[in-house]
Formats: structure tokens, C-alpha cells, sequence
């Protein structure tokens, strides 16, 4: 295992370094100290040529035009909260709210996307692992209680990739962080994932309602389009759906410790996925909306929609006005933590 650190610019005086990560047998991951952005993943087809199998730009300076979260970190709190308003401790409070439709998304306008993270590298048996660490303080984005973050971000030399998150917070709060790469294992840019066949550990699905909020529903997902219990291509979903749209929480399977979560499959390629995770939910959104804005990636090819497909891994969406959900208090003191792993081989 290897790593390379590359100064690639800065945001308000402070620098943003660029860490990739690399195995002996060519793969490699590159983040940035900005955002956490995920800005490139290479994994080898079945021929053993490597190509980037997540969307995102060539150089850095392109993530300040924005985007739609290409490969960045989501949070404080990932996903939507209600008109951002929740109560704590019987205390009301409210958040911005950064959505058309009025409601609080991804942790704001300047969430922990927008910050610049420290961070310090460690080798670790047949890992290298990158801690990216970052304070948000007490009402950032109207978040109660100072949060001290850490994401993990490792590859291994079978081709693991490691992304893991923990927080403490010196007040209760609310916390629910996650990875948001658009996926496309064809490593082609431009082409879309309708080809991909996608599997899900998950019997239920939560319908959401015309603002994209879970309706606090749990339906089962037999005989609907949400039902990937068993290896399904994702364009024959879509033609289910009215507007060929996924942007939905599915509750996965209960278990302890690392579960199953996804497999995801490109035939062309011989790409092959697998996710495992402790998050209790995976949010399949399959880049319907990438299209309501022109987007070019890192050779300057047009991304159309469904160029690249989410598998978010994280707490059910707006838990914290949702009593039946799982919980995403973070109580002050007490240790946030969670672990996801995308193992990637050949089929």
C-alpha cells in the first residue's frame, strides 16, 4: 500500500490537499481535504484495465462552481428534515432550510460539504487509512451542541474501501452522516447505469410523498418497482415508476454489526460491488435530477440523467420528527459510530 499527497488550492486561506490512497495491484481512492470529496475511485474491469467508476471533476477548483454532491461528505445531518424544524429535550430548534421545496437537506448551504477537513494518515496492517476530522460548532446551521467528526476513509489490498464515520457532540444533538459517490461501474462517462443490475437487502421501502419526505410508511417492497431482493437491472425498475425516478430510504434487514446491504453489477465490464454496512437504511437515488442541470465530468463529457447511482448509507430520512424511526439523537458524551465497506472484484 501506498499514499500521495497533492496541495490542489485552498478556500478562505486554508490549503486543500488531495490524498490518494493506492494497492499493488493499481486501484486506488483520491479525497479531498475539502468536503471530504471523494474525487476519484479506479477499479479494473474483468481485462484489467482501470477506469473511475464514480462521477466528479478533474481538478478541484471546479467543486467551488458546485455540484450535486459528487462524491462529498453529507451531514450534520443527511437527507431531509421537515420545513427544517425539530424538537430536542423539549426545546424547539430550526435549521435552515436549502431545499426548493422548503425543507432542510444534507446539513445546509454549508454543511459539512463546504468545510475544509484536517487530516493525518496511518498504515495499518495491509490498509492505509485517511482520518479527515472536523469540529462543527454549537448552532452551525442551527445544530445544536459543538460535534467533533472524524471520517475514515481506507483501502486495502483486495480492493476494500473503507468508509467510516464517528462524532462526539458536548450537548445532545442530532447526527447522521454519510458518503454520497455517484456510482457507475462501467468507468465510461456519460453512459448511464440502466445496465447495471442492482440487488438490496431490504424487504421494505418508505414511500415519500410529492416533497420527497417518507410518508412514515414501511411497505413491502414484493411485486412493486422498489423490489431488488434479488438481482434486478435497474432500467427495467424504472420503467415501473411514473417518472422513472428512485430517491427513496430502504429499511435493510436487521442484524448486528456489519450486514449486508447492495450488490452492484455491470455485465459489460465485469464489475462487481458489494456493500456492507451498520446503518439501519440505504437511500437508492438513481441521478434522475442530474439532468436539471448541465453537468461535465472529468474528460468534459456531458453527465446526463441516471449517469451514476447513490447507494447512501445512513439513518431513515427525517427521523427526528419520526418517533417510529430509529433514533438519530447523539447524546452529549456518547460516541457516534458507524461503518460501511464496498468490496470490488471481478464477476
Amino acid at each position: 500500500m501506498h499514499y500521495k499527497v497533492e496541495r490542489v488550492g485552498e478556500v478562505d486561506g486554508h490549503p486543500v490537499d488531495a490524498i490518494t490512497l493506492g494497492n499493488e495491484a493499481g486501484s486506488s481512492v483520491t479525497v479531498l481535504s475539502y468536503g471530504c470529496i471523494v474525487q476519484s475511485l479506479r477499479m479494473p474491469d474483468r481485462n484489467g484495465t482501470m477506469a473511475d467508476i464514480t462521477l466528479g471533476y478533474e481538478k478541484f477548483e471546479r467543486y467551488l462552481e458546485g455540484h450535486p454532491f459528487f462524491g462529498a461528505i453529507a451531514g450534520r445531518v443527511a437527507n431531509r428534515i421537515d420545513h427544517g424544524r425539530f424538537t430536542l429535550n423539549g426545546k424547539s430548534h430550526r435549521l435552515e432550510c436549502n431545499e426548493p421545496t422548503g425543507h432542510h437537506l444534507h446539513g445546509g448551504s454549508q454543511g459539512f460539504n463546504k468545510a475544509v477537513w484536517g487530516y493525518s494518515i496511518e498504515r495499518r496492517g495491509d490498509a492505509v487509512l485517511l482520518h479527515l476530522h472536523h469540529t462543527s460548532p454549537d448552532g452551525d446551521s442551527g445544530y445544536p451542541g459543538r460535534l467533533d467528526a472524524t471520517h475514515t476513509v481506507a483501502l486495502t489490498e483486495d480492493n476494500a474501501l473503507w468508509l467510516n464515520f464517528r462524532a462526539v457532540s458536548d450537548a445532545d444533538t442530532i447526527v447522521n452522516l454519510v458518503n454520497h459517490n455517484y456510482y457507475n461501474l462501467s468507468g465510461v462517462e456519460g453512459a448511464t447505469i440502466e445496465d447495471h443490475e442492482l440487488t438490496l437487502a431490504a424487504d421494505y421501502v418508505l414511500p415519500v410523498d410529492e416533497r420527497i419526505l417518507p410518508t412514515g410508511e414501511v411497505l413491502s417492497v414484493a411485486g412493486t418497482p422498489f423490489d431488488f431482493t434479488r438481482p434486478r437491472k435497474v432500467g427495467e425498475a424504472m420503467a415501473g415508476r411514473p417518472d422513472r425516478d428512485f430517491d427513496h430510504a430502504f429499511a435493510l434487514r436487521s442484524g448486528g454489526g456489519l450486514k449486508p446491504c447492495a450488490e452492484l453489477y455491470h455485465p459489460a465490464s465485469g464489475r462487481l460491488m458489494t456493500v456492507e454496512t451498520t446503518q439501519p437504511s440505504v437511500q437508492f437515488y438513481n441521478g434522475v435530477k442530474l439532468s436539471k442541470r448541465e453537468w461535465f465530468g472529468r474528460t468534459g463529457v456531458h453527465y446526463p440523467a441516471f449517469a451514476g447511482l447513490c447507494l447512501e448509507t445512513q439513518h431513515f430520512p427525517d427521523s427526528i420528527n419520526r418517533p417510529q424511526f430509529p433514533t438519530i439523537v447523539l447524546k452529549a458524551g456518547a460516541l457516534y459510530e458507524h461503518k460501511t465497506v464496498h468490496r470490488f472484484s471481478i464477476r
